[in-house]
């Protein structure tokens, strides 16, 4: 999904412009570099996995295992004076008293729809995976001008930075993300859920890098709570290597 992927009739000679050179390539778990249709991936030693979706909850709030009981009651021994809380039938133990283990959360829905007022986003989402080789799908054919969910990041909403991506521009012209670079701290970015329901973000900042110097940590690493990161290519178009010098992110928070 990237405006390195530019197909060689859209690279025209001097003077003929056909795409935009402004930001499209998405970066992928590691920094994605498209280049006359061949992504090349490059890997970030020491990166750490994405948080996962739904919590673990083995090791919290378990209850008591099988013979140990919650009430005071114990069998007395024979010849003792039964006290307080104690049985009076000798040779009877109270059965045990089990707590039922927490259920852990259901996954947040998946996403199907992302909108950035401020800029006239409203795009319905595609999810995306790896391809083959190990680098990301990106948009493509009768899809390419939409916004994509890549499926190895958490779902918007849950615990983690949920990675949506896009071209800035394709071979129809402008694309979902043209104006990414224009969003502003404070926008809000919203995305509709299969079940009806919107998860709400607030852009805190927004980022340009080069794309050797991306900093796969700090946009794809674990974070405290739900966040978001929307990224598409930027700066100028480098018709050595057949793309964008830079990428653009936008961080958001879950408001």
């Amino acid at each position: 999904m990237s405006d390195d992927a530019r197909p060689a009739e859209a690279g025209t000679a001097p003077g003929r412009r056909a795409w935009r050179r402004r930001p499209v390539v998405l970066v992928t778990a590691v920094a994605l570099l498209l280049g006359g249709g061949t992504a090349v991936t490059v890997a970030v030693a020491g990166q750490e996995p994405a948080p996962p979706q739904v919590s673990d909850a083995a090791g919290s709030g378990r209850s008591a295992g099988p013979g140990v009981t919650s009430s005071p009651g114990v069998t007395p021994v024979p010849g003792m004076t039964p006290v307080p809380g104690m049985t009076s039938s000798p040779g009877t133990n109270p059965a045990p008293s089990e707590t039922p283990e927490p259920v852990a959360p259901a996954p947040e829905p998946l996403p199907v729809r992302v909108e950035i007022p401020s800029i006239g986003v409203s795009s319905e989402l595609l999810h995306l995976g790896l391809n083959d080789d190990g680098t990301v799908e990106v948009p493509a054919g009768a899809d390419i001008d939409r916004a994509a969910w890549f499926d190895g990041s958490p779902r918007p909403g849950a615990v983690g930075p949920a990675v949506i991506e896009g071209h800035v521009d394709s071979p129809n012209g402008e694309s979902v993300f043209y104006d990414l670079a224009a969003v502003e701290p404070g926008a809000r970015v919203t995305v509709e859920r299969a079940d009806g329901s919107t998860a709400e973000f607030v852009v805190d900042r927004v980022e340009s890098y080069p794309k050797d110097e991306f900093p796969t940590l700090a946009v794809y690493g674990n974070t405290d709570g739900p966040e978001l990161r929307v990224i598409t290519c930027g700066g100028s178009w480098d018709p050595s290597v057949g793309h964008y010098r830079d990428n653009t992110v936008v961080f958001a928070h879950l408001s």
